[in-house]
């Protein structure tokens, strides 16, 4: 009896599911019940497969479909039944083993091929569901096998779908005396495959090779015994075909590199990865552009290949079949010996007496023989671009392949399509340090100068900074064409002086000879002295001072103002002019790299050192504690401009100095022991400074990058104390209650979002503000307003100040807008109420993701100010943490009087919810299933450069 009453105890909440959960297979099943034709049952089963169905009721749902499915007789609808058990079986939460045997049944029972080969899908997803159940792998292994023979082209692809997922991978060495072991069965699997390597349908034999890529990927060793086999499909009618196979037979290139092979029409071997490097060339010549592709991205990859063959592929003269060619020597003795010469009577009586069969000459040599080359004139720009990638990646292991190489990389820089050209500049630049350049190619190379796209002149200006030339000709050549560059495209110019930067520096004894012709010297007459404001003239200079660091006797060229304009240049333009050792003055170089690293570890512990004074400013009385601070800001200001490297991490103190500094004057007792009425300016100052906190805690957590949790932790404390200041001025300037009641309801919600957010990084912040109101919170949830502001002003004035740890390195993101310059006083004329584009350049540095955070502001005279979201296509990534915008930005405005000044800035755009602390207010946000904290919908900006001038007259229109 006391079983009987468990049973019903339990049976109660089981009830309370039927009811509940299985209604959807209840509903399914009255829905396919009502079907009167095949038609509305696809219908219903339609309408079921759009809506979620739960783990728990999963299988009651399997149950009703297999039920129908017996009854059905129409093949449509079985089809639709099987493919909604593999989608059912994928639900999350429901372990499809319990189903594999009614689908086993229904395929023993099936008639209809393509619902066999749906069922053989559903067999597959539930496989890979549960890929640790060896048992069911096996069983679905011999469905595999049963079926493995039947006429229908689909069930066979399902099967050897089902071999590579689920064939056997581990392979033991197999003992003679075990047959039919884990080994057999391994073997075995690749038997099978392969014995569908040449079915009579092309699907079939695809599937049959990806099968067997199948098991490569999932660790099996391919046997080398299906390199033959795969090198036939190479020939196959069909595309798919042939692309699993150049597939295939690069793996196995990879497996067995050293191998060697036969050759069918000659006595020659070779190594296995030779020949399929051969066989993989004559696939460049494909008649489908897909296969064409994908042969020669597949070819960059073979680096172990012979160098023989790897320029055979440049040249397009065939090779004699590699039989062992005689030397014209030989021949020519041959003939003597014999005394035969052709008479010329008989018809070919000098024909080669060996007779060579045009049929069976292996393709190596037409194969290997020219490919590059057929892939460089593609008429498929993907191709060529392919080709041009595997190019670079072979002549980056072989230098003596990337000299035989540059004359058709060159050639490509002529391409019609612009995607190529790029690729192929960028490709040189990567090869370049194996190669010189010619005066003809150099030649060819600047030619491209002209081109009206920014990125590529760009790419050539980088390919320049790193490429070596031969003779001063090409110095010349070189600086000429850029100079034209410059006249052209006046906006190249800080791209085209960092290029001269570098060609002087790497040329040096190229530069020396022409120096009196670039400089206009004399060595009897003055010369005039060319103007400081031509940027052609600062071009010459810039690669001459660059050529005269390495070269002391250049320096006894200069003329007077040659000097005089040196020393302009190395103030104003210090990062393009080094510093030289000039008569009469002395070196300011750089220091060595000994020394940096010790002045920059004596800066890092000044900096520790900083903080660790600043944390006994509680002992002090106000005045100490405030000018302590101010000259800890200045200090680390001053270190920040004196060492690059710590910039980002003692800017980033100095501003969290600056905020405690705010906080500390606002707190002041004299501010709080006189009657409000009396200390109306005192309190718009305290508001003002609480403001200016808060504006300074944004600008830390996401101008900065490489902050740690508790860094973040620090910025949300003192974003709380100006809260918690602003609360209580609040409470001491307005009247009224409900406006206080929301608001310190709002500030305690944001203190209880602070302690789930940080609640490991708490036991950093002892006797600080927050600690101390975390310590009477349940006091402050029941308090009043007025209470509450009163807890607040004591525990604001009377807590500590916690000390700041900094991390590795920080970083700040900064921007800089190098077009338009603000210099000109030419305003930019437009028609008023129509648009003008002005052309906005600027490099960011060290921005996070700018795509979505970087805007553009334009602020007119009359205060109007629109914000522009430049399209990602406007940004490029020259290098890491450095990013490049180069976008347009529409002005437009009502008639002016006369022309007056827009300022153009770049902004960071920030919201709370993309907080820097997101590992653990993530966990948070999973944890708690009430609202997001109120804080999490602030969103702004920040300046991320300073503003550019620009002059612009909107005229009216004419009428």
């Amino acid at each position: 009896s006391s079983y009987k009453y468990k049973f019903r105890l339990e049976k109660v909440p089981a009830k309370k599911l039927r009811l509940t959960k299985p209604s959807k297979s209840a509903a399914l099943h009255v829905d396919l019940c009502k079907a009167s034709s095949p038609t509305d049952a696809l219908q219903y089963l339609l309408q079921f497969a759009r809506k979620p169905v739960e783990a728990d009721s999963v299988e009651g749902v399997v149950r009703i479909l297999l039920e129908h499915y017996y009854k059905e007789t129409d093949s449509s609808v079985r089809l639709k039944i099987a493919s909604l058990l593999g989608l059912l079986s994928k639900t999350q939460g429901f372990t499809p083993d319990c189903i594999v045997d009614d689908v086993i049944n229904t395929l023993n029972s099936e008639r209809s091929h393509q619902v066999l080969a749906q069922l053989l899908d559903t067999l597959l997803v539930i496989g890979t569901q549960v890929p640790e159940s060896l048992n069911m792998r096996h069983r679905l292994i011999d469905v595999a096998c049963k079926h493995l023979t039947d006429t229908y082209f689909g069930v066979r692809n399902k099967c050897l779908q089902l071999f590579g997922c689920l064939g056997s991978v581990d392979k033991p060495l197999p003992r003679e005396s075990e047959g039919g072991g884990t080994g057999m069965a391994a073997k075995d699997v690749q038997s099978i495959i392969s014995d569908y390597f040449g079915d009579q349908d092309p699907r079939v034999r695809t599937a049959a090779i990806k099968a067997m890529l199948q098991l490569h990927e999932r660790g099996m060793k391919l046997q080398q015994i299906i390199y033959n086999q795969a090198c036939k499909l190479l020939s196959d009618d069909y595309e798919q075909v042939r692309s699993a196979a150049v597939q295939m037979v690069w793996v196995l290139s990879q497996l067995y590199p050293e191998s060697i092979v036969p050759i069918p029409s000659s006595n020659e071997k070779i190594r296995l990865v030779d020949d399929s490097f051969g066989k993989i060339c004559h696939m460049v010549s494909d008649g489908s552009w897909v296969v064409r592709v994908q042969a020669a991205k597949l070819l960059g990859s073979m680096q172990q290949v012979s160098p023989h063959f790897l320029e055979q592929t440049l040249d397009k003269k065939l090779m004699s079949d590699l039989r062992r060619k005689r030397t014209a020597h030989e021949r020519a003795k041959e003939l003597y010996s014999s005394g035969e010469f052709s008479s010329g009577r008989k018809w070919a009586d000098d024909a080669p007496k060996e007779k060579v069969d045009t049929t069976a000459v292996n393709l190596i040599d037409s194969g290997a023989c020219g490919a590059f080359v057929h892939g460089l004139e593609d008429e498929m720009y993907e191709v060529r671009i392919a080709a041009v990638e595997a190019l670079c990646a072979l002549a980056q292991s072989s230098p003596s392949f990337a000299e035989k190489c540059l004359d058709f990389l060159v050639d490509m820089f002529n391409d019609e399509i612009e995607e190529v050209r790029l690729q192929s500049i960028h490709v040189l630049r990567q090869i370049s340090t194996h190669i010189t350049l010619r005066e003809d190619q150099l030649d060819t190379v600047l030619a491209v100068l002209e081109d009206s796209s920014r990125d590529i002149r760009e790419a050539l200006h980088e390919l320049l900074c790193y490429t070596n030339v031969s003779t001063k000709e090409c110095i010349q050549l070189a600086l000429l064409e850029l100079l034209k560059n410059l006249t052209k495209y006046p906006t190249d110019r800080n791209s085209v002086w960092k290029c001269l930067k570098f060609l002087g520096s790497r040329h040096p004894t190229l530069v020396l000879p022409i120096v009196p012709e670039l400089l206009s010297t004399h060595p009897y007459f003055d010369t005039p002295e060319p103007d400081m404001d031509d940027p052609a003239y600062i071009a010459v200079l810039v690669l001459v001072f660059n050529a005269a660091k390495s070269c002391p006797t250049m320096t006894a060229l200069f003329s007077d103002h040659t000097f005089r304009h040196y020393a302009y240049l190395r103030d104003s333009l210090s990062h393009l002019v080094p510093p030289l050792r000039l008569p009469g003055r002395k070196l300011t170089s750089a220091p060595e790299a000994s020394g940096l690293a010790s002045s920059v570890e004596s800066a890092q512990n000044f900096l520790k050192e900083s903080l660790t004074r600043v944390c006994s400013v509680q002992q002090l009385d106000a005045p100490g504690a405030q000018s302590l601070l101010e000259f800890t800001i200045r200090d680390l200001q001053r270190l920040g401009e004196l060492q690059t490297e710590l910039a980002g991490t003692a800017d980033f103190c100095a501003t969290y100095l600056h905020c405690q500094l705010l906080l500390m004057k606002a707190l002041q007792d004299k501010l709080w022991s006189v009657a409000v009425p009396l200390y109306l300016k005192q309190n718009a100052m305290v508001s003002g400074a609480a403001a200016q906190v808060l504006e300074e805690t944004y600008k830390l957590e996401f101008l900065y990058s490489g902050l740690e949790s508790r860094q973040i932790a620090s910025i949300h404390h003192v974003r709380l104390q100006a809260k918690a200041l602003q609360l209580v001025l609040l409470a001491r300037t307005r009247r009224g209650v409900e406006p206080l009641l929301s608001a310190c309801e709002k500030f305690l919600h944001e203190v209880d979002a602070f302690q789930r957010l940080f609640v490991t990084e708490l036991p950093h912040f002892q006797d600080s503000f927050v600690d101390k109101l975390l310590d009477i919170m349940p006091r402050l949830a029941g308090s009043k307003p007025a209470d509450l502001v009163k807890i607040l002003q004591t525990t604001l004035r009377h807590s500590c100040f916690p000390q700041l740890k900094l991390p590795e390195q920080i970083r700040r993101a900064t921007a800089a807008i190098i077009e338009p310059t603000g210099e000109s006083d030419n305003p930019l004329r437009f028609t008023s109420g129509l648009v003008v584009a002005l052309d906005v350049d600027a490099t960011l540095e060290h921005v996070q993701d700018p795509q979505t955070t970087v805007k553009v502001q334009v602020l007119y005279p009359d205060g109007q100010s629109h914000v522009i979201q430049p399209k990602p296509a406007d940004f490029r990534k020259p290098g890491p943490g450095r990013h490049r915008l180069i976008t347009q930005v529409y002005l437009s405005h009502s008639a002016w009087t006369e022309p007056c000044q827009i300022d153009v800035k770049l902004l960071l755009a920030y919201s709370s919810s993309t907080s820097r602390s997101l590992g653990p207010r993530s966990a948070w946000n999973e944890s708690t299933e009430g609202p997001t904290p109120l804080e999490s919908t602030i969103e702004g900006t920040i300046p991320l450069s300073k503003p550019v001038k620009v002059f612009i007259m909107p005229k009216p229109a004419r009428r």
